[in-house]
């Protein structure tokens, strides 16, 4: 009889069972699968469910993880070397810039993150998990999938069991989206639907559908992509069952979708990483968000190591806010919608002065008196950024445009203001179903125009913004054209990992932007990282690297 077995898998991942299991070892023997099965049981099985699931939280939500690659590569993002500050050996400006090769650190470190979580959420269903785990299981890995296929065009597989000695076989283009479209099908009638926005659901799976049929034809054909009929009325039927289910709604205050007590106050999420003030554990770094881009002397009692000083956002992209593209840079622009910010918030203001969104201009502490640089200047920032992204000079602590989208976490006499904080990730939001289903009806063969803009202004009057008439896909000429539901899906859901994915399915990626002049075709993917490629034979570089 065992009282107490250590079992060591085929992962950074060792379990201490409990209990009474009959295992009839002998001296350098191994345990088969379904021996380890039979001692794990349900409760250990879930636990390596759980591992898969605490994948997410620095993969998703480090500053120099997925979020890079999808917001620092747009229009939406940049980091400026400061001084001494954020250089790196330049890995900041090339994303940017599209000038990356494949050492690249942090092409190679996403490519490693999102295949642990393919790789965990797989061994999940090596030990006999029940048909929710393995449901939920697969769910993650095909989560894992599609941002690995989006990114580098290609992705690993293996079944569970397979020999690790072995190479895992790569999907690519539409094999790739069509194995993660039929695993999604396949598992949605088995997902729980009384799961937490913390876990995967049927409505959770149904949004990743959604994504995978809209950029279907990206993954296809990135230079020229296009949208059968048929997945766009799946998209619409998917979306509509959300929409009419009225689990859902629009919070009144876009930023309470972000705040601390965003667990409770958002009405929209659907799918989610949970985070708890001061709880180190399984932690998602969620407090990157806002210390990426403050100031060092954003916070009071943290001064001078109230931020980091780095991200910002480029004038033109903050000008869409205004239907005629240009925007005052002031405190206060009540006039446009409540997602552009400059409003006081009960959750920042009242503890450190923020007023979360696009910070522009003079800045403020808690008591109304301005903050000053480090050097004893007015901390006030400007749009305007040096063309090659190399600060120099009195002004380097206050160029560009900062981004708060998660309200610092001031509980407990802000305690965790740097962490750990207790902001929930959120990676679903129902405004994204809307803008998809919006979507899904213009690209249609006979576009519905009336239904989405129904639906677009039904969130722009949620969002306090003026009603359109009309709103086309996109303006080729003109990637900032505020008119557009491009420019619509970048004033929802900036700085939440979108914007890359969106600009290649719109066909505008490869168009010039501020601070970058010029593209080439190859960067619509990323290289596959060198370690892989010589890891795995079966992986192939993408052309022009």
């Amino acid at each position: 009889m065992l009282r107490y077995k250590i079992i060591k898998l085929a992962l950074p991942l060792v379990i201490v069972i409990a209990g009474c299991t009959k295992l009839n070892e002998s001296l350098n023997s191994r345990l088969t699968n379904s021996q380890t099965s039979t001692a794990l049981g349900a409760q250990g099985t879930g636990l390596l469910l759980k591992a898969a699931y605490a994948d997410i939280a620095g993969t998703f939500s480090s500053q120099d993880q997925v979020f890079s690659l999808e917001e620092n590569t747009s229009d939406e993002s940049l980091v400026p070397t400061r001084g001494g500050d954020w250089d790196d050996n330049g890995v900041w400006r090339v994303l940017h810039a599209h000038t990356w090769n494949a050492d690249h650190q942090q092409i190679l470190n996403v490519f490693n993150s999102l295949n642990k979580l393919n790789f965990d959420a797989t061994n999940v269903l090596a030990f006999n998990p029940t048909k929710s785990q393995a449901a939920e299981a697969r769910f993650l890995r095909a989560y894992a999938l599609y941002y690995i296929l989006d990114l580098y065009g290609q992705f690993p597989f293996r079944n569970p069991g397979d020999n690790l000695l072995n190479a895992p076989e790569v999907k690519a283009g539409a094999d790739g989206i069509n194995f993660i479209i039929s695993e999604l099908n396949a598992i949605i009638p088995d997902l729980p639907a009384d799961n937490p926005i913390t876990a995967a659901t049927p409505d959770a799976a149904n949004v990743l559908l959604m994504h995978c049929l809209l950029q279907k034809g990206a993954f296809i054909n990135r230079a020229a992509p296009t949208f059968a009929d048929a997945d766009m009325q799946q998209v619409i039927t998917l979306g509509n069952a959300i929409i009419n289910s009225h689990k859902y709604s629009y919070t009144t205050n876009y930023f309470d979708n972000f705040s601390v007590f965003n667990s409770s106050t958002s009405k929209e999420g659907i799918f989610a990483y949970p985070n708890q003030s001061g709880n180190s554990t399984n932690h998602a770094n969620i407090e990157a968000r806002w210390m990426m881009t403050l100031h060092y002397n954003s916070y009071t009692p943290d001064n001078p190591n109230a931020g980091w000083n780095g991200f910002t956002t480029i004038s033109d992209f903050y000008n869409t806010f205004s239907p005629t593209g240009v925007t005052t840079f002031s405190r206060s622009d009540s006039t446009l919608d409540q997602r552009i910010g400059h409003r006081y918030n009960v959750n920042s203001t009242p503890y450190s002065g923020i007023r979360p969104g696009f910070l522009v201009g003079q800045q403020y502490n808690e008591n109304g008196a301005p903050i000053k640089d480090r050097n004893g200047n007015p901390l006030a920032y400007t749009p305007q950024i040096a063309s090659d992204m190399k600060e120099t000079g009195s002004n380097l602590e206050v160029t560009g445009i900062r981004v708060v989208k998660y309200v610092p976490d001031f509980t407990n006499n802000g305690k965790y203001y740097s962490g750990p904080a207790g902001n929930w990730q959120m990676l679903y939001r129902y405004p994204d179903v809307v803008l998809m289903v919006a979507e899904a009806k213009m690209r249609a063969a006979t576009p519905d125009v009336a239904g989405a803009l129904t639906l677009i202004n039904g969130l722009r009057a949620a969002r306090g913004a003026t009603q359109v008439t009309s709103m086309p896909l996109v303006n080729p000429n003109n990637v900032e054209d505020p008119n557009t539901l491009l420019a619509e899906r970048g004033r929802e859901l900036y700085w939440e990992s979108f914007r890359r994915t969106d600009l290649i399915r719109f066909g505008m990626y490869l168009k010039t932007w501020q601070y970058k002049p010029t593209d080439d075709p190859k960067n619509l993917v990323f290289p596959i990282p060198s370690q892989a490629l010589a890891a795995n034979p079966n992986l192939k570089q993408n052309p022009g690297y």
